[in-house]
């Protein structure tokens, strides 16, 4: 690097944290610099226009959808980050693409996407097994922080058409979610790319590669004579920088929101970005649009995410007439959970929210893993059925990723789980389906070790087992659905939130019954609470038994 480059990055390196340290108190702050302007609509790129955002309907109702958290990392069938992880010296997956592949010096994770061909892909089999299961809207993968485009993308040469698969799969997704009509979503990881690739600006310390370089700088000109023969590396990698501060480190984590010394990106990436996201918006017409970032992509040193933000919902309101789009952030502030829906990766609030809020979660690891596949490692429906009540009791949607292989498909354990939650659904959907909170989200034991959220969540399962103590309420017109985690022994519930002369609910019980069947149950309240016999006979699932009363 010359002189006067560095010192330009250097410069733009001291302004970003200087403007992040300006707004460390203050995350809604006005944007740096002169904000781009905002497509034609009343939503400006600011946190202050963003928070006149109302969640659409059709979300609020919805309360479950799937996710296909597949690209080119679920090829090597190792599970997360492989194309980070690769290219850690030790790593477990460093090993494996050893012994698969070959050394990161010498095939690296370009060469991987080359070799995915996703030549058993049936997105119309896949979204209507997932409508099955009881989802009431789809999203797929549209890039991750591999920053491989997985649609069509004329700024990014790196992309699904032009590379390895040769498809344009959020089109196929796209197209499937509409023929089983369901509101379709996108997610979008890759403004990370810029840090999340510096593993492959490393270099082996010991063994016979000490010191060859990764593949990580390579540009245009290496690539004489091989496959990727006239395509610039560094437009996939983006490591033509200096390394964040504890690069080798592994900070990435505490560096997420682009402080504590993180390299900070150029404005050509941060402009790419932009122009990649808005084609994606622009052709496929998501009606979610998913952000695995920390409140919005490239914030705060960019305004990228704010405007995209605002084009999502001037786009919505002038071509549907009204705002019926959701994008959603991480880590967001009381201000700015007005302004997107909340999103809480692998956990769950432990309050009913006033705004509506979404979990993401995974049967196993996001990117496919044969390892856990063969451990049987995958969460059961009934613990995915327990996690769908609990968050809609809260005022939340669940949004389940069911991992897909490279080829495309899932394994038949997947499909028993998918097909399991499915059952429930059929049986209980009305106490999930277009519910409310009541008064209070739930009783029990549990309650008193709930798990306090990490980042931007990661509390799932750290919590006590739920037992036939706990219950979740939800409400439907003048309906209260109460639902127990498990079957009791004696078969006789308590429900205590209903004991004579409760304040949450005064007046008389005229009707109780079990949801799965319909049938009548006997009941009799107390001081000690609502207390109800269950049928001798059980119903097919019985980790979450779902009674109406009205």
């Amino acid at each position: 690097m010359g002189l006067s480059a560095g010192a330009a990055l250097l410069g733009r390196k001291v302004n970003a944290m200087q403007y992040l340290g300006a707004t460390l108190g203050n995350p809604s702050a006005a944007t740096p610099g002169q904000p781009a302007p905002a497509p034609a609509g009343p939503f400006a790129p600011t946190w202050d226009s963003l928070a006149a955002y109302t969640v659409p309907q059709w979300f609020r109702e919805a309360k479950f959808g799937m996710w296909a958290h597949w690209g080119p990392q679920c090829q090597p069938e190792a599970g997360d980050w492989y194309a980070r992880n690769m290219y850690i010296e030790g790593s477990e997956q460093y090993k494996i693409h050893l012994q698969k592949y070959g050394h990161p010096s010498v095939f690296g994770f370009k060469d991987v996407i080359h070799t995915w061909k996703a030549e058993r892909w049936d997105p119309q089999a896949l979204v209507a097994l997932y409508k099955r299961a009881g989802a009431k809207y789809f999203m797929a993968l549209a890039n991750h922080h591999d920053n491989f485009d997985l649609y069509n993308s004329k700024y990014q040469p790196w992309n699904s058409v032009a590379i390895g698969p040769r498809k344009d799969l959020i089109a196929g997704w796209a197209k499937a979610a509409k023929e089983q009509d369901l509101p379709f979503g996108v997610s979008v990881h890759a403004a990370h790319a810029w840090t999340f690739y510096e593993t492959a600006q490393r270099h082996d310390l010991s063994g016979p590669y000490k010191d060859i370089p990764y593949d990580g700088k390579l540009r245009t000109a290496e690539g004489h004579g091989k496959w990727w023969n006239g395509l610039d590396p560094q437009a996939l990698y983006a490591q033509d920088h200096a390394l964040s501060q504890d690069s080798w480190k592994d900070g990435l984590f505490r560096q997420w929101g682009w402080g504590n010394g993180a390299s900070i990106p150029s404005k050509a990436y941060d402009e790419k970005f932009y122009k990649r996201t808005l084609e994606l918006i622009d052709r496929y017409n998501p009606d979610l649009v998913y952000f695995d970032d920390s409140q919005l992509p490239l914030w705060p040193v960019s305004d990228a995410g704010l405007r995209i933000a605002a084009h999502v919902y001037n786009k919505s309101i002038r071509e549907k007439g009204s705002l019926q789009a959701v994008v959603t952030g991480k880590i967001l502030d009381e201000q700015q959970r007005k302004c997107l829906v909340w999103d809480i990766e692998r956990g769950q609030a432990n309050a009913i929210q006033p705004l509506p809020w979404q979990t993401d979660t995974c049967i196993g690891n996001w990117h496919y893993d044969r390892a856990l596949y063969e451990q049987n490692g995958y969460k059961p429906a009934s613990t995915v059925i327990q996690m769908l009540v609990d968050i809609v009791s809260k005022n939340g949607n669940l949004m389940l990723n069911i991992p897909v292989r490279g080829d495309g498909t899932i394994d038949e354990k997947e499909r028993a789980i998918v097909e399991a939650i499915g059952d429930w659904m059929r049986l209980n959907g009305e106490s999930i389906y277009g519910t409310r909170p009541w008064k209070i989200f739930g009783e029990g034991p549990a309650l008193d070790h709930a798990a306090a959220l990490s980042g931007p969540g990661f509390n799932e399962g750290k919590g006590a087992a739920l037992t036939a103590q706990d219950w979740r309420f939800a409400t439907k017109d003048d309906v209260l659905f109460a639902t127990c985690f498990d079957w009791p022994q004696d078969a006789t519930v308590t429900i205590r939130s209903l004991a004579e002369n409760s304040t949450h609910w005064p007046g008389e019980l005229h009707n109780v019954r079990l949801l799965a069947t319909g049938e009548p149950l006997t009941f009799h309240r107390t001081t000690e609470g609502l207390k109800v016999s269950l049928p001798e006979k059980r119903p097919a699932t019985t980790f979450a038994n779902v009674i109406s009363i009205s």
